[in-house]
């Protein structure tokens, strides 16, 4: 059996005494709620941190201990928490009502945003990353044709079945290197969705035309994150991005950006960074500044497609006039270039910090970023996929580093080792400072003979 070093299992006892109104909030609710939660990532042991109140890059749960919060509700809040602007854009909004059942007349307003930054024809709005990846995927079926999509290994496209397909599966399960396998999320996916899903290796082109050349006048479309954000943080080669769009071309395949995530990490999303223009990208997120507002966007002899007695699109809550509000406000007072440059630049000085602290107590790691956002891999192996990934990061040691992290009022990530940290624009030098003099608190701790396993398990 694993046995917990002492100054772990100091972390993990001291953790339990700082939040037992959350071990008693999650007794109560786990007999009415599955796991106490209401999304499954929000799980974790020994029991989900429940929190009541957010303000700038401020969390305070129901014990009443404080935090800065890189987690950003999983890169949301790049505005920060309850941003002045916004709340008095609600203010104003609420009095007027929140949903109105016909089209809210400032949409073409943000249309009109969202085509000039970031460089697409036509939008459609809807509220959650989900829809926007699920109608995508349709748009492009009904405008090709055709029935299967590539996907790739440990890529997450929200919770639909055609993409609950080898997202998070095990080294056993995930198949060989190249091939991998199709092993659904979980139970409740049909078999019939695996029949039109086809999994490829991320950052691996061979692995993408041995598909193509098999199913080649069956493919409507590859989706991909870009950056794949539910590995940590694991940028496509930009050889490989230009590669995915030689492919299509030649095959007749829609080529999706799923930019959920990063649309919010650089001011003009993924398609600035690589110079590659997908045909339909998604977005969501960061840019309605923490309220439910999601796109989809491509281009016009796509899109035009989508209409009454053609490709089906709806929702009762699309372009509400509340989303479309704080949306036109995030991108144009609050997420605006020089705002995404300060993060950038507010994240650059946290991770060289970080680097060196790790670099000086010997600690084996590989940090890696995209623009205000990133995440430390424990391990000197280079990650370019889910295989690495499972192969070569220390699970337990993210572990220990998390809880360390909370115990001096940090939330450093996510709550799940796969996740990674984002900067907002509320976000300031003091804060940076603070999380780096608590890094060096805790970073000694990972000098330990911790198992890879996750330490609470050991406890």
């Amino acid at each position: 059996m694993n046995v917990l070093p002492q100054r772990v299992k100091t972390e993990v006892e001291n953790f339990l005494g700082r939040t037992p109104r959350s071990k008693e909030v999650f007794q109560k609710t786990i007999k009415y709620i599955p796991y106490g939660v209401n999304s499954n990532y929000r799980a974790w042991e020994p029991y989900p941190i429940y929190f009541v109140r957010g303000r700038g890059s401020r969390l305070w749960d129901v014990d009443g201990n404080e935090y800065i919060d890189y987690n950003l509700a999983f890169g949301v809040l790049v505005a920060g928490h309850s941003h002045p602007k916004l709340i008095d854009m609600v203010r104003d909004r609420i009095v007027d009502s929140t949903i109105l059942g016909f089209e809210y007349d400032n949409i073409y307003r943000l249309a009109e945003i969202i085509i000039e930054r970031f460089n697409v024809d036509m939008v459609r709005f809807q509220s959650t990353g989900l829809e926007s990846t699920l109608h995508a995927i349709r748009i492009a079926r009904g405008y090709t044709g055709r029935n299967k999509i590539i996907k790739f290994l440990g890529h997450y496209h929200g919770s639909h079945d055609y993409v609950l397909v080898a997202t998070k599966p095990n080294l056993y399960a995930a198949g060989h290197y190249r091939y991998p396998s199709k092993k659904p999320s979980g139970p409740g996916i049909p078999y019939t969705a695996l029949d039109d899903t086809l999994v490829a290796q991320f950052n691996d082109l061979e692995s993408v035309e041995n598909l193509l050349s098999l199913y080649n006048d069956e493919v409507a479309a590859i989706i991909l994150e870009p950056v794949a954000m539910n590995m940590g943080l694991v940028p496509a080669s930009r050889e490989f991005m230009k590669g995915l769009r030689r492919l299509c071309d030649e095959y007749g395949v829609v080529l999706i950006f799923d930019e959920v995530k990063t649309s919010g990490k650089l001011y003009g999303g993924a398609e600035e960074y690589y110079g590659v223009k997908p045909d339909i990208k998604t977005m969501a997120k960061a840019i309605a500044g923490g309220y439910p507002l999601s796109v989809i966007a491509g281009k016009k002899e796509i899109m035009e497609e989508v209409g009454p007695g053609k490709i089906p699109h709806a929702g009762t809550f699309n372009s509400n006039p509340l989303s479309v509000e704080a949306g036109i406000i995030t991108l144009t007072e609050i997420l605006t270039r020089e705002g995404i440059d300060r993060t950038i630049k507010y994240n650059m000085e946290l991770s060289k910090a970080i680097d060196d602290i790790l670099s000086d107590e010997g600690i084996p790691h590989n940090i890696k970023l995209f623009g205000n956002s990133g995440t430390i891999f424990f391990t000197d192996r280079e990650v370019v996929n889910w295989h690495d990934f499972l192969r070569y990061n220390h699970i337990g040691m993210w572990w220990a580093y998390f809880i360390g992290m909370m115990n001096r009022g940090v939330v450093p990530t996510a709550p799940g080792y796969d996740e990674q940290w984002t900067v907002s624009v509320q976000h300031t030098e003091e804060d940076i400072e603070y999380t780096i003099d608590k890094f060096k608190d805790v970073a000694p701790i990972l000098r330990e003979d911790i198992p890879r396993m996750k330490i609470i398990e050991a406890f």
